[in-house]
């Protein structure tokens, strides 16, 4: 017993004298980090490296919440026998029994595709380049020390958007008191005092002379606890492209209901943008929603909560059938956007005495965004272009991070360039910027015509996929006639808009199991959803869905109104050029 208790002391005394600190924070191991391999053993080989293939589901669920962690997959790096170019990754439609095929980093396009050099570009680029550092969620939140939401205000045309955003940046302090004072006198000597608000927003002629948002609108403003960038949508349904542009960029979206007499009717009824608005927000990725009620202190409405209450119980069904979670995603509450009442203070009990709910800006704070990972490589589909002491290029990071001095490749014309300067919300240079953040760059290497809108900046390593071709899992919502393999649309991927021929029909799809039919349905019809193929008129930027939802979610326009929307189930040509790819290197 005596020399097991010296043994116990011995070993006492030895722990002892190491410094341990207890309050260490826990060991975690990088799982993307490259495993070492001393050189006299055997080294991986490509196929030992290769991931097993994810199972394709069964069938298309419309109604399914996009993967909550998409964005944050992690990237296998290639053994040093592997081909620098080849990744792990493998598409979703390879099923289960089949051998995983690898993934290409150069842009995915037919065998026909009229840009082999730009291919064989991208891949000597990603070679001959160095991978981004990342930056951890610790550092971005020490950097800038509060969360960033990009915000969108849709709705009807006139239902008050612009004349909202306006009073939000006057009640938050984003416009001192001289320049508000200036834009009012402005409107009054042109003849529309009452539209000084939306023209803080509303900047250019033809938007002021008219009173109609044509472009979105860009502003910023601060709370406590966020920092917020408003995206004042267009109303009117000549501009419809334009509001789903900025639906690409949103985190949030206002959905802004005028409660006076007969304008309420005419936003929601069949052909209201009250409707297209909302389904293009939902299929955006928007899912957090707040409904105001505008207008309330009009003298046909008067604060009424009969005309409050009407509203909402027509607006919650129709809600409900494009798929927001009206208990936990969608929030009703009365505003004047004229008066500011009920948008950061409450609205005086005197004239609404039956509301006691949060004001806008309070709801603002505490909705509850998805954790955001940095670990993804780099995202940024590109909105705006313009030239300004060099080339630069606005949009919103949608995976990884960015800082000043990084080389990444614009795609689909795989270009390498460097970010010279970011630029924050309020025009402020900035060293880094991650997931979530609208940004501005200023990039050399190149020329601001050889950029065009939806163009993606990316991971040199890691690029992100251009096809002509693509399968997706359709959902045809309101079209007079049949669609059918030949039918010519319009199509809207975040910030990309293409023509597109669908060239062949798949599967029709049962809406109540799921199932897909053997034979190829003769054509799809409204409320219909079956499987298509479709071909682009160029190379388009895009991911599947269940990689990115972000880059793999579309929608279908044709005369002036939303048909279709969809999501991206496999994308053609990609296989082919990593077997090419693998070709070269032997």
């Amino acid at each position: 017993m005596s020399g097991h208790d010296n043994n116990s002391d011995t070993t006492a005394t030895k722990l002892s004298d190491l410094s341990l600190d207890p309050s260490a924070k826990t060991f975690v191991s990088r799982a993307a980090a490259e495993t070492s391999v001393p050189s006299g053993m055997p080294q991986p080989t490509q196929e030992d490296n290769t991931r097993a293939p994810s199972i394709a589901p069964s069938d298309i669920d419309f109604n399914a919440s996009p993967p909550t962690a998409v964005v944050n997959k992690t990237s296998v790096k290639t053994s040093s026998t592997a081909p620098s170019h080849v990744l792990a990754p493998t598409p979703v439609t390879t099923p289960a029994t089949a051998p995983p095929a690898p993934r290409s980093i150069t842009p995915a396009s037919k065998s026909a595709s009229p840009m082999p050099s730009k291919k064989a570009a991208a891949t000597a680029a990603a070679d001959n380049g160095t991978e981004e550092d990342t930056v951890d969620q610790e550092t971005l939140t020490e950097f800038f020390g509060k969360e960033h939401i990009n915000v969108l205000f849709i709705g009807h045309v006139d239902a008050g958007k612009s004349t909202m955003g306006g009073r939000i940046l006057e009640a938050t302090g984003m416009i001192d008191k001289r320049t508000l004072e200036k834009i009012e006198r402005e409107a009054r000597e042109a003849g529309r005092e009452s539209w000084y608000l939306s023209w803080a927003l509303d900047t250019n002629v033809e938007e002021r002379a008219k009173g109609k948002t044509v472009e979105v609108g860009r502003a910023y403003f601060e709370t406590d606890t966020r920092r917020y960038t408003i995206l004042d949508a267009p109303g009117h349904k000549a501009y419809v492209p334009n509001m789903i542009g900025g639906a690409a960029q949103a985190d949030v979206a206002v959905l802004v209901i005028s409660a006076r007499k007969g304008e309420f009717e005419t936003g929601f009824e069949r052909g209201g943008q009250t409707r297209e608005h909302a389904v293009l927000a939902k299929n955006s990725g928007v899912n957090k929603l707040v409904v105001v009620i505008n207008k309330m202190d009009d003298p046909t409405v008067n604060w009424s909560k009969e005309r409050y209450d009407e509203c909402v119980e027509k607006l919650s069904p129709f809600l409900k059938s494009n798929r927001y979670n009206l208990k936990g995603d969608v929030v009703f509450m009365p505003v004047s956007g004229y008066t500011g009442a009920n948008i950061k203070s409450k609205v005086d009990p005197k004239d609404c005495d039956w509301y006691s709910g949060p004001t806008l800006l309070e709801r603002l704070d505490t909705i509850h965004m998805t954790d955001r990972k940095l670990n993804a490589p780099f995202r940024m589909p590109i909105s705006e272009k313009y030239k300004d002491m060099g080339t630069i290029v606005v949009g919103k990071i949608e995976a990884g991070s960015i800082k000043k001095g990084a080389h990444v490749l614009m795609m689909p014309n795989a270009v390498k360039v460097e970010i010279a300067a970011l630029f924050s919300e309020q025009e402020e240079e900035i060293p880094m910027a991650g997931v979530g953040d609208n940004v501005r760059l200023r990039l050399r290497g190149v020329e601001e015509d050889d950029i065009m809108t939806g163009f993606v900046l990316c991971s040199l390593k890691h690029p992100v996929h251009a096809v002509t071709k693509f399968e997706a899992a359709l959902g045809v919502l309101d079209h007079k006639n049949i669609i059918s393999a030949g039918y010519n649309a319009v199509l809207h991927v975040h910030t990309a808009i293409e023509e597109i021929t669908l060239s062949a029909m798949v599967h029709l799809i049962d809406k109540k199991t799921g199932r897909k039919s053997k034979r190829p349905p003769q054509f799809l019809k409204k409320g219909q959803q079956g499987v298509v193929v479709i071909e682009t008129g160029g190379l388009l930027c895009v991911e599947t869905f269940a990689d990115s939802p972000q880059m793999g979610r579309f929608a279908l326009r044709d005369e002036g109104r939303t048909i279709a929307i969809g999501k991206i189930t496999k994308l053609y040509g990609v296989e082919s050029s990593a077997a090419e790819g693998q070709a070269g290197a032997a």
